[in-house]
């Protein structure tokens, strides 16, 4: 199953990792049309565990997957970059109401 992540839901807490700020992630699965909220960390674990497939349309319909992390302390969080060389598309998407 793929999702496409629409808009994400972040505390009001400073975070060192922005990643880590993220509470929740609204998705649908296109192919059913069916729309859920899942946890940060669960999403890492469905993506990482499961083969579960989550990704972003940017505003030229690029799809660009997600990727599981880790912080160095030990937080579970999902990005769309290797590395934070280059913006990440995912710390843009709106805040969910």
């Amino acid at each position: 199953m793929a999702v496409r992540i629409l808009c994400i839901k972040t505390d009001e807490k400073r975070h060192r990792n922005p990643y880590v700020a993220i509470d929740s992630l609204e998705w649908v699965n296109e192919r059913i049309n069916v729309k859920g909220i899942t946890e940060r960390s669960k999403l890492y674990d469905w993506i990482k565990n499961e083969d579960g497939e989550a990704y972003i349309i940017d505003q030229y319909g690029n799809k660009t997957r997600l990727i599981p992390a880790l912080c160095p302390e030990g937080n579970k969080y999902v990005k769309t970059v290797k590395d934070e060389s280059e913006p990440d598309i995912l710390l843009n998407l709106p805040e969910s109401a």
